[in-house]
């Protein structure tokens, strides 16, 4: 699906009422002029969506709610950073099959007015260190999502963390529809993942069978940890009262997560990686996002920026065993900052085992027994001169992904427009979401066009408010 994003215009009805109070208040009978003042302030407050008049900025997400609360936080007067933080907490509510609270990820993050260009936050779902406690059956990782998504937020936000989590916490507790991507998902892997009586209780519906598309999804204890989370802070989920609660509720459930582990887990926020494509600089996610490989630099590398051969030099390795397990967003505000997220649980569903009580699924320890750690690709190009943004890219799909993304990113430079890069550069079983600027942003906001990957299940949203 691809979304237009049409020119911003830089005077906005705000400023013409504006503009028409200043001529009023010069001639007679300026009783007038109060009569304009309630009409002025009537509209949404910063905060609230429809605030922003003109041109939002964009998002494609590969699961449609998150896309929608995405854009209603761009809507809101909320920054690119805002945006992809309440939609990758969004995603822990509608699509826990490949992220979650008890998983991880990494972003990219670029604002036109930081002279250092691209950064990453780096938070993937933690490996376990030393010896594991005893009846750990289903080692979990560390839960990371809730301090990157945090650390994320410290690098461009302008609302409020609270705020941006209160939609998450509303669906998790009021319900929201099960969108095709996540009735996919329990369609695939419905059976080890009842074995569970707390997942069977979230994911199946009264007569045992997995909940389909468009049945309510409700989570209770979700709701209640995110609130928790809102009220105390993220520390809470890593230290404390909930921390305690937490690591019992994970070695009930075979995961075996002490309070240690879960203090230590810490996000990084560490330099891209970049590299020059004629004018614009390409960053991308550092290997310490994908467990050392830095893949999709290495793609972008091996077929040097040429979208034809990167697909035919670089082939992606086996998946190997396992499901898909991850899942991607970019987003662009009207000033131009931009992020491109992917997450993980490391399997479908992570363990497939939830920490009871607190309605959190936990993500599969990497590096222990056939679980790897899932590449996280994404991928962000730049001016440094303009200090404008060209495009952002994240994909998911395995090991196909960070080829995928490497590809799209070089047909976008290339000329091409998000949509037709995509079904040009994502090899099976890969599925990308892509925003570009053709003529850079600030400045050419009708040159913006948003798409997600045809052959999945999410949306690319944008445009204007009017």
């Amino acid at each position: 699906m691809a979304s237009s994003l049409p020119r911003r215009h830089p005077r906005g009805p705000a400023g013409v009422a504006l503009a028409a109070l200043l001529v009023l208040s010069l001639a007679p009978g300026c009783a007038a002029v109060d009569s304009l003042i309630p009409r002025i302030d009537s509209g949404p407050r910063v905060g609230q969506p429809g605030y922003v008049r003109g041109f939002l900025g964009g998002v494609a997400a590969e699961e449609p709610r998150a896309a929608l609360v995405a854009r209603e936080v761009l809507s809101a007067g909320g920054s690119a950073t805002d945006a992809a933080v309440a939609a990758g907490l969004t995603l822990a509510v509608t699509l826990p099959s490949r992220a979650g609270l008890g998983g991880g990820g990494a972003c990219l993050v670029f604002e036109p007015d930081r002279r250092s260009g691209a950064e990453a936050v780096v938070f993937p779902a933690g490996a376990r260190s030393g010896a594991l406690p005893g009846g750990a059956d289903r080692p979990a990782a560390v839960p990371m999502l809730a301090r990157g998504l945090f650390a994320l937020h410290t690098r461009g936000g302008r609302r409020p963390f609270e705020e941006l989590l209160a939609e998450a916490e509303r669906l998790a507790r009021l319900g929201t529809p099960v969108s095709r991507a996540l009735a996919q998902d329990l369609a695939a892997v419905h059976g080890p993942l009842f074995a569970d009586p707390a997942a069977r209780a979230v994911f199946a519906r009264p007569d045992g069978a997995p909940l389909a598309e468009g049945d309510r999804l409700v989570q209770a204890d979700l709701a209640a940890t995110l609130a928790t989370l809102r009220i105390s802070g993220v520390g809470d989920l890593h230290q404390g009262g909930f921390a305690r609660r937490l690591a019992e509720a994970s070695v009930r459930a075979g995961g075996g997560l002490t309070v240690a582990e879960l203090r230590s887990g810490v996000p990084r926020i560490l330099p891209a990686a970049q590299l020059r494509a004629g004018n614009d600089v390409v960053a991308f996610l550092p290997p310490e996002a994908d467990g050392g490989l830095g893949a999709t630099a290495a793609a972008w590398q091996q077929g040097a920026g040429d979208p034809a051969r990167i697909l035919s030099v670089v082939t992606p390795v086996s998946a190997g065993p396992g499901f898909g397990a991850s899942t991607a967003l970019v987003t662009l505000d009207r000033d131009g900052g931009a992020v491109a997220c992917a997450f993980s649980m490391n399997n479908l569903f992570g363990t497939g085992r939830v920490a009871q009580g607190t309605g959190i699924l936990l993500a599969a320890a990497p590096n222990l027994g056939a679980v790897a750690p899932a590449p996280l690709a994404a991928a962000l190009a730049s001016n440094a001169n303009l200090r404008a943004f060209r495009a952002a890219v994240a994909g998911s799909g395995q090991q196909a992904a960070p080829v995928a993304v490497a590809a799209t990113m070089a047909q976008i430079l290339g000329g091409a427009a998000p949509a037709a890069a995509i079904t040009a550069a994502a090899p099976e079983p890969a599925r990308v979401v892509a925003i570009g600027c053709s003529r850079y942003l600030p400045g050419y906001a009708e040159s913006c066009a948003a798409a997600s990957d045809p052959r999945g299940a999410g949306a690319a949203l944008g445009g204007s408010e009017r």
